[in-house]
């Protein structure tokens, strides 16, 4: 875990300054849709305070400001709480109110000395790809542990599923790794002709796309530290398993056509998809949408 946290903190490292831009503002290449999701359900709960598990550059909390919550945030890339600190200071929200710290160790979640003994809400965006699947349950408990009876959890993940509808490099990993049972046909016809198999897969699919994200500067890109994607019905599960009632799945980032042919129509693919984004409980989110969040109340 330490190896991974540290790729990730320097993944991180240069996106402080660019990170709301680049994903949250009128400049980012897709309206972040989620956001809007996560406000509606936070104006729903009417809670009190809020913690951000994995806040950044407080990419979500600056735009929640006006929903009258007491903010608080941690992140474990110190140059994402440096620029998390400057910009909710001013919106009057104190410095130590932000800190750093892990969601794998409960104790991270209690480093401010004016955040409540028990959160009203807590949400997190942008953590669980980078979590081993090891940790998951651990994750989900800590963020159960935080919360008050009743209080209100919103986890966001790479849908896992999304691939069934990409044909491309991620459709064909998804056969390869959770859906083909490869040693059992290894065993029933070979290894030799069990590879032909895969190549012969691999062949129907857009191998070279999506393309590679890399970093910045001299750090590891997006594509080159664990980013997972979840399968929306094992999550489900988990969730329910750490003490939450109530679980719903939200669909959201929305893919009219396969990603790779949004080049034959790209007006039509942006308008059609951002429609399909008034329903996150569509059922075909489960293929059609590359992300979602996983919300429910604390038992």
């Amino acid at each position: 875990m330490d190896k991974v946290e540290a790729a990730v903190r320097h993944c991180y490292s240069t996106w402080g300054e660019s990170y709301y831009d680049d994903y949250y503002s009128d400049k980012a290449s897709y309206p972040p849709v989620h956001r809007d999701i996560i406000r509606r359900e936070l104006e729903a709960h009417r809670g009190k305070n809020l913690l951000d598990v994995g806040c950044g550059p407080a990419s979500m909390l600056r735009d929640l400001t006006d929903l009258d919550l007491d903010l608080f945030g941690f992140d474990l890339t110190p140059e994402m709480v440096i620029e998390c600190k400057k910009v909710m200071l001013s919106f009057e929200v104190e410095e130590s109110h932000f800190w750093e710290g892990s969601i794998v160790n409960q104790s991270d979640f209690y480093r401010s000395p004016k955040a409540p003994e028990k959160f009203d809400a807590s949400i997190c965006v942008g953590v669980l790809p980078h979590i081993p699947v090891e940790h998951d349950e651990t994750v989900f408990k800590n963020i159960r542990a935080c919360l008050r009876e009743d209080g209100l959890a919103i986890v966001q993940a790479r849908n896992e599923l999304f691939a069934l509808f990409t044909f491309n490099r991620y459709s064909s990993d998804l056969l390869e790794t959770r859906l083909v049972p490869k040693e059992e046909l290894e065993e029933e016809i070979g290894g030799e002709q069990t590879r032909k198999i895969f190549n012969e897969m691999k062949d129907r699919f857009r191998m070279d796309l999506p393309p590679i994200r890399k970093g910045k500067e001299d750090e590891p890109g997006y594509d080159e530290v664990l980013s997972r994607t979840h399968n929306p019905f094992e999550i489900r599960e988990q969730f329910a398993k750490a003490g939450f009632r109530n679980v719903r799945t939200l669909f959201y980032n929305f893919h009219i056509l396969p990603p790779m042919l949004k080049v034959e129509a790209p007006e039509a693919f942006v308008k059609l998809s951002m429609a399909m984004e008034d329903n996150p409980e569509d059922w075909r989110g489960h293929f059609m949408a590359s992300a979602f969040l996983i919300t429910g109340l604390a038992e």
